[in-house]
């Protein structure tokens, strides 16, 4: 199995001072069940591109290692894990790479933390579901992505196609991300691992995960398959991350500016947006509330803390995300007078449903720009015409304020998943019309730090009949 990353940036062959790994002098660590050959096939000013080769032995897979205390080897004597890209990599690049992994560089500390054009390629990747997942995994990080799928067997065509594939990434990226990415994704594709699975396997998944996992469309599926699907450590894991999440503003990639003293403490943005919300829930007299697209339930959680509010419901288009709020709220042990007070159920904001009708108000918090805009048209038959309540309150990012954010690129979004952010004058010119073709008159308000030229960071639209 092979690993191959390359630098094309002058002078690429700096590439050996991010990796720790002399492009003049082959290496070879000897692994567990094997040894990882690292050597440069390609090495100028130009091009530089790294290999790592992982050699196992399919013997002591089978047999176990001699003077082992184990009963046995790790697999059966046939099998594909000597010849595929598995968690025999991933322990691999953690071994060799595990300097370059923490972005440490003593030559060249500036370059460590700056995005290079990589490109990386992953020989024989097996992965259960089809090529869509590589694509669905990789591509929300930012890469371009290429796959190569090979057939059982050339001649026997009528079998099909085999689940091994090589994997082309191409883009922009620190180097230390860029191995974490494929750290954690290779056994997440393959959904096997050679060894015990463990409480251990949280702390790795989150220390490999800081600050991308989080935001992940589809973190979900990472977490479940990365810890084999042991609902324990599943849930554990979600735990910590919101939990970390909470502390890092919550649902965007957003970092605030830090312009004022740092021993100044305020509110993240999340915490404005959400304080908002309750501020004009209240000042409308919404007893009844459903939010729709509710997440992991923060705003849920402050409005189950005011008994202002006699009916909440939850609804979002994920069982699993569902599962969580269940958990955050703690549903299963509230007294019998404040469960009756929540409810939480599984819907899409684009099909019209039954149960989006009776209440007070309707909140959308932070939704509509994961929407495909060819959607928005449904969306707004859905909750202005069919469930009509007497107040809607709509947040989206205001896409003029992205200058202030460092990290962003023009002409990038804040969050992975958006398929579009709007200016404020875009925002304004759908919400009247929306407003006027449902019978609504409608107000803006600016969340967050306001500035002159750019306006807030979130912008918000109430919509009241």
């Amino acid at each position: 199995m092979i690993l191959s990353i390359t630098y094309t940036q002058p002078p690429a062959t700096d590439l050996g001072y991010l990796l720790h790994k002399n492009p003049s002098r082959p290496q070879t660590f000897t692994l567990n069940h094997g040894k990882a050959h690292i050597f440069y096939p390609e090495a100028t000013e130009e091009r530089c591109t790294v290999a790592l080769l992982l050699d196992i032995d399919p013997i002591d897979l089978a047999r176990g290692k001699k003077g082992s205390s184990g009963d046995g080897g790790l697999f059966d004597y046939v099998n594909d894990r000597p010849y595929v890209a598995s968690s025999f990599l991933s322990v691999a690049i953690s071994r060799v790479f595990g300097t370059a992994m923490s972005g440490k560089s003593k030559e060249k500390p500036e370059l460590a933390e700056m995005e290079l054009p990589l490109q990386a390629k992953i020989m024989m990747l097996p992965c259960k579901g089809g090529e869509e997942i590589i694509y669905r995994l990789f591509e929300p990080l930012g890469y371009k992505v290429s796959v190569e799928g090979y057939m059982l067997d050339e001649k026997f065509p009528e079998w099909g196609k085999s689940k091994y594939y090589t994997v082309s990434l191409e883009g922009k990226v620190r180097l230390r991300d860029l191995l974490n990415h494929i750290y954690v994704l290779i056994p997440v594709l393959d959904s096997e691992k050679h060894y015990w699975v463990g409480e251990d396997e949280i702390d790795k998944l989150l220390s490999h995960g800081d600050r991308w996992l989080i935001n992940h469309p589809e973190k979900e599926l990472i977490t479940g398959r990365y810890l084999i699907r042991k609902k324990r450590l599943v849930n554990e894991a979600f735990k910590r991350l919101l939990e970390a999440s909470d502390v890092a503003d919550d649902e965007d990639e957003e970092n605030e500016p830090s312009q004022n003293d740092q021993t100044e403490r305020k509110l993240n943005l999340n915490q404005q947006r959400l304080g908002t919300v309750v501020a004009v829930l209240k000042s409308v007299n919404a007893k009844r509330v459903i939010d729709i697209g509710c997440g992991e339930g923060n705003l849920l959680s402050l409005l189950m803390k005011d008994k202002t509010f006699e009916q909440i419901t939850g609804v979002d288009v994920s069982y699993s995300v569902l599962e969580r709020a269940k958990d955050k709220l703690k549903i299963d042990r509230l007294p019998e007078m404040q469960r009756k007070r929540i409810n939480l159920f599984q819907g899409s904001l684009v099909y019209r449903d039954k149960r989006f009708s009776g209440y007070d108000a309707a909140t959308v918090i932070e939704v509509i720009e994961h929407l495909d805009e060819n959607r928005l048209k449904a969306f707004e038959k859905v909750l202005f015409k069919f469930a009509r309540p007497q107040t809607v309150i709509v947040s989206t990012p205001n896409k003029e304020y992205n200058l202030h954010y460092q990290n962003l690129f023009e002409g990038d979004l804040r969050h992975r998943d958006h398929r579009f952010e709007w200016t404020r004058k875009e925002f304004e010119t759908w919400a009247v019309k929306v407003a006027e073709s449902y019978g609504y008159n409608v107000r803006f308000l600016q969340i967050g730090e306001v500035d002159d030229e750019f306006g807030s960071p979130t912008q918000m639209g109430v919509f009241t009949l």
